[in-house]
């Protein structure tokens, strides 16, 4: 009873503050706080601007590539690859020791011990709080070498051995590349690259997955997938419930000429199509090429980035590209956001691959009735992409003290711009920051896969959250 009586009295408070405010206002002497205060709640005090501090969100950004030998025995890899400085990988799981073309045995299933192999490397990086690109080749080494697969069946079943792994990883995986034939397993120079085999593999990861996108190496892979040309793409629809909504696109050929080498035949179309139906909700990325190209330039790149909502990149090939965009600037010439001009392109670039959320407004208001809190928040997305993956939410309130005292479980977070929640308090008397958290899991009681918000001062690391604002009982 007394914790209500506090209450009360807090939002009497509030009720002659906002009488006070308007009666200002009607005067024409309306102080500040009208700014602040609405009739509907109280709105906190939040800073919009945004920080130009890197942040390490899941499942985007420049990534660093591992690589991993898968053999009868298990996955060998460089363990000191895995550091703090780096969010994203790209794992390179070479299984060519299964392929009878380099074994020059026999075609063989995935052993045990391989399995339970990469399946440890994923549990190494959940526990670290890190993501990982997926993909597997059968050239030596993830090398140059050609026509290592084993027959179309086996490379099916071996689909269906590592994607029993994989889904129990759905918060580490970004993405899936399909990946397996030819060089580097970007899906040609060989016998197998052929519009019928790459359908078949295509099939077999989006039927033994279950949330996971599947990206494969050109978007003429997804049109023969879809049993469409590009001049079919204007009508062409993907529903939410098609398996084929999980299918998207790598681009190891990005930038490098007018058509990426050889992934696009006409960029402009297709790029349209990708960001309207594919990228919106699937991670896009890859690696950047030479030659040199005037589409390597900040002021030239950008738009389609934007477009074609860019997740991630290879932090270290092409190194000539990478090392251009270090020594570059972000100016007026690339675009209006005047706070990064005179950062470099690379930092720029950054900072907006993926999603890159704001908090812009938050309100509270108090129902005395139910003793409860209902808060409503306005986001804005600066980056180029979106969010893939849905994520868990919860309301925490935090003491003088710095305690956790509740948390209070909400709607999941899909990336949506206006946010209205309503969390019963039954809190002890005292004053709380109010946090919103969102992640993708929890490991014994700590979260992982939180997404920060870019504003200045909001983020708080114990507890995994983004400061919506402040409350008295």
């Amino acid at each position: 009873m007394k914790n209500k009586k506090c209450v009360k009295k807090a939002v009497c408070l509030i009720t002659a503050l906002v009488a006070a405010c308007c009666a200002a206002a009607l005067s024409g002497c309306a102080p500040r706080a009208t700014k602040e205060l609405l009739p509907q709640g109280v709105r906190q005090e939040i800073d919009g601007g945004e920080s130009l501090q890197k942040i390490d969100n899941p499942d985007q950004g420049f990534y660093r590539p591992i690589y991993v030998k898968v053999t009868t025995a298990g996955a060998i890899y460089n363990q000191n690859s895995i550091t703090d400085e780096t969010r994203l990988y790209h794992l390179r799981m070479d299984i060519s020791a299964f392929s009878h073309a380099v074994n020059n045995e026999s075609d063989m299933l995935l052993t045990d011990a391989a399995l339970q192999g990469i399946g440890q490397l994923l549990a190494t990086l959940r526990e670290k709080d890190k993501n990982a690109i997926i993909r597997f080749a059968y050239a030596p080494s993830f090398g140059e070498q050609a026509n290592k697969e084993p027959a179309l069946q086996t490379v099916l079943l071996h689909i269906a051995q590592v994607c029993d792994v994989l889904n129990a990883y759905e918060s580490t995986v970004t993405a899936i590349e399909a990946g397996l034939i030819g060089p580097w397993g970007e899906m040609h120079t060989s016998a197998m690259a052929t519009a019928e085999n790459i359908t078949a593999i295509l099939n077999a990861f989006l039927t033994n997955t279950e949330n996971l996108p599947i990206l494969a190496r050109t978007p003429q892979m997804l049109y023969d997938y879809l049993h469409v040309t590009r001049n079919d793409l204007d009508d062409c629809r993907i529903e939410k419930n098609d398996k084929a909504y999980r299918l998207g696109i790598y681009n190891d050929g990005y930038l490098g000429s007018d058509t990426d080498l050889g992934t696009f035949a006409d960029r402009k179309k297709e790029v349209a199509f990708l960001g309207e139906k594919v990228t919106d909700h699937l991670p896009y990325g890859g690696e950047v090429v030479v030659p040199d190209s005037a589409l390597h330039d900040i002021e030239n790149c950008v738009p389609e980035m934007k477009t074609v909502h860019l997740s991630y990149l290879n932090a270290e090939w092409n190194d000539r590209v990478i090392d251009k965009w270090k020594n570059t600037y972000y100016s007026a010439a690339c675009g209006n956001e005047s706070d990064y001009y005179g950062q470099t392109a690379f930092a720029y670039i950054a900072n907006r691959m993926g999603y890159r959320f704001l908090l812009q407004e938050s309100v509270f208001a108090y129902a005395q009735s139910s003793d409860t809190l209902h808060i409503r928040l306005r986001l804005q997305n600066a980056g180029f992409g979106n969010l893939t993956k849905t994520k868990r939410a919860q309301i925490v309130f935090v003491n003088a003290d710095g305690a956790v005292c509740a948390a209070r479980a909400v709607q999941d977070f899909a990336g949506q711009l206006d946010l209205s929640y309503s969390v019963a308090l039954g809190l002890p008397h005292g004053d709380y920051t109010v946090y919103l958290c969102v992640f993708g899991e929890e490991i014994q009681e700590s979260k992982r896969y939180c997404v920060r918000f870019a504003n200045n001062d909001i983020w708080n690391d114990a507890v995994g959250g983004n400061k919506i604002g402040r409350i008295s009982v």
